[in-house]
């Protein structure tokens, strides 16, 4: 990608006049202001808000009994956890996010791509109305293709993923091997796909802090947006607008890869009817798609399966998950580190601190000030990243900036370190390698550290 002089002349002086820390900021170690945690282990995105009282960490533990069990085939006994299917992804919320953590790629001899979906759709016609989901399925498999299945119905097939490298050289001349990734289709049991069908891989994110990024005022995302680069810096980040169920208006999107869902409540409410084939009064479909006839003739756990309690104590758990504290925040590689993260204009994107809006879903969300590293809004990275599939205002070479708050516990928490949507990333460095589009700058300054640099990055980063 081409960059114009005024571009290049915003870089080299923002790189001037970016900041050397010496010394923490007050609180910074605190990612999520009183609501932070000190826990590091393998339960470490398992916790409630420390600000949450005695009497509403019962609530959560409710909320997680419902996250965390089995959902059963209807009918059954177990009625409030009935009507599974019939086609499916997992069969609990937990088995994708797993210990509220990082979901990664299916090994090469996986039966199933558990923690990780492929949303399918083919391109819009002018005539196709967009405003509720903003794609169009594919006419055989839906818009996400489902894996497993329950009894006497054959799950839609399998997806495999594969690699081929591409290898990245710093200056100093050490070199890099990335992978990137491709997907394949075997045993399709419904009929070949559409020709032109667009698929996304998408591994499932992290949960912790949701609550306080939903708290974060429209207007401070807003300010972050310059969708027509007017500062010249070669970042022109925008919001994604989405259609809201509840209201059934457009709404700001702030969660999902590509921010297609406007608050937790919904995204939970599609992520029961897409991924376990559970409906619900805010998404009354299941995971059938229109030409599959015997998926649509299954009994079901009734005309509402996860009903307005369960879906409020599934969103008030996910709302309050705790974000772990820094470590190292004085060390001074790790303070090495966030000068360098600056001087590349990585917070050009992940911006570091917020403070919550007063008016909160939850009173201990509100007025808090974070550090979640994210402007929550989309950037086109390149044609490397890219997936070509459209959702919502969003392009297919466009995805919302993840945050980074917990990213140095990925490996404590979920046992790997794999990371980026489609989880192609085996490491952080990898991961920042493979940032392009807006991007490419802040890559590119990366790609003139020598090894005490990249080391110093890296135990920034892990602090986090």
């Amino acid at each position: 990608m081409r960059y114009s002089l005024l571009t290049l002349v915003a870089l080299l002086a923002a790189c001037d006049q970016a900041p050397t820390f010496t010394e923490a900021e007050p609180g910074e170690h605190l990612s999520a202001g009183e609501a932070t945690v000190t826990k590091t282990d393998e339960n470490a995105f398992s916790l409630p808000l420390a600000n949450l009282s005695p009497s509403r960490r019962l609530d959560f533990s409710v909320g997680n009994s419902f996250f965390r069990n089995p959902w059963v085939i209807a009918p059954a006994s177990t009625d409030a956890r009935d009507g599974l299917g019939p086609l499916f992804n997992t069969n609990a919320c937990q088995n994708c996010h797993i210990k509220d953590g990082r979901g990664h790629p299916p090994a090469p001899d996986a039966k199933q791509a558990v923690s990780m979906l492929v949303r399918l759709s083919v391109p819009a016609e002018e005539t196709d109305d967009l405003t509720q989901s903003g794609l169009v399925p594919e006419p055989n498999y839906g818009g996400q293709f489902q894996d497993a299945a329950i009894p006497d119905i054959e799950p839609e097939g399998r997806v495999r993923v594969s690699y081929e490298p591409v290898t990245m050289t710093f200056a100093d001349g050490h070199q890099v091997e990335l992978r990137k990734p491709r997907l394949t289709f075997t045993h399709l049991a419904y009929g070949e796909m559409h020709p032109a069908t667009l698929f996304s891989a998408r591994i499932a994110p992290p949960m912790i802090g949701l609550g306080l990024l939903e708290a974060i005022s429209e207007d401070d995302i807003l300010a972050h947006a310059d969708p027509d680069d007017s500062d010249g810096d070669g970042i022109s980040g925008r919001a994604n607008r989405v259609w809201d169920r509840e209201t059934k208006t457009t709404a700001l999107g702030r969660f999902g890869w590509k921010a297609g869902q406007p608050s937790l409540r919904q995204q939970n409410a599609e992520a029961f009817a897409n991924d376990m084939g559970l409906n619900s009064h805010l998404v009354p479909t299941d995971s059938c798609a229109p030409a599959q006839k015997d998926c649509l003739a299954m009994p079901n756990g009734g005309e509402t399966e996860v009903s307005d309690s369960i879906l409020d104590d599934v969103t008030f758990y996910t709302r309050n998950l705790a974000v772990p504290a820094r470590r190292n925040v004085d060390d001074p590689q790790v303070l090495q580190g966030k000068s360098l993260f600056f001087q590349a204009n990585c917070q050009g994107c992940h911006v570091p601190k917020y403070t919550t809006a007063s008016e909160a879903a939850e009173p201990e969300l509100a007025g808090q000030t974070i550090r979640p590293y994210t402007d929550m809004l989309l950037h086109d990275m390149g044609p490397g990243l890219a997936d070509g599939r459209p959702e919502f205002l969003a392009n297919g070479q466009e995805w919302r900036t993840p945050p980074l708050w917990g990213i140095g516990l990925t490996e404590a928490v979920n046992g790997h370190t794999q990371f980026l949507h489609d989880g192609r990333a085996r490491n952080l460095m990898e991961a920042i390698l493979w940032h392009d589009g807006e991007a490419a700058l802040s890559r590119d300054k990366v790609l003139t550290f020598d090894a005490e640099q990249r080391a110093a990055l890296l135990a920034f980063l892990n602090s986090l």
